[in-house]
């Protein structure tokens, strides 16, 4: 699988764009916005969004280019990292500088971004982490290992987001 970083980055800059202010959005927030919305459209459309590899730690699934994607961003003066204390804790935060370009991201795509940030994006660190540790491709997964997009067929109702026929009870 080859990672379409330049999609990454517009769907992280998208994303940041969309919910960046928000006092309770961190990196951590960000990490689980973006798995959750490659992995809902891997279950839809049965094909990578931006095909970015998601390894499993602690707290959730972290996305592995990440800080690369960040610094272009802001090599780019797209965004700009701010550290404040959050709660206690040291946050790195992102504000979106400008408007982002979305020209490689499909109509179903920023759908499907939508749709996780619409659903995510009033939780927090801990809240988002937690409902991380119920999807199917994160629990499978050995620690530190790259998590397999083709877990998404064995999600529990909690996570799942596609209709699925039972053919047999029809």
């Amino acid at each position: 699988m080859v990672v379409n970083i330049l999609k990454m980055e517009q769907m992280l800059h998208y994303i940041i764009y969309k919910v960046g202010n928000l006092p309770h959005i961190g990196k951590t927030v960000l990490w689980k916005l973006m798995y959750f919305s490659d992995f809902n459209y891997y279950e839809l459309y049965e094909k990578h969004l931006t095909g970015e590899q998601y390894r499993k730690l602690e707290h959730g699934p972290a996305p592995s280019n990440f800080d690369s994607a960040i610094e272009e961003l802001i090599n780019a003066k797209k965004i700009r990292l701010l550290k404040n204390k959050y709660h206690g804790h040291t946050q790195e935060k992102y504000l979106a500088l400008d408007k982002p370009d979305t020209s490689k991201l499909s109509k179903d795509e920023l759908r499907v971004i939508d749709k996780a940030i619409n659903k995510l994006s009033c939780f927090n660190a801990t809240q988002i982490s937690a409902l991380s540790h119920l999807d199917m491709p994160w629990k499978a997964t050995d620690d530190k290992r790259i998590i397999n997009y083709e877990l998404v067929f064995y999600r529990e109702p909690i996570t799942s987001v596609r209709e699925y026929n039972d053919e047999y009870n029809n």
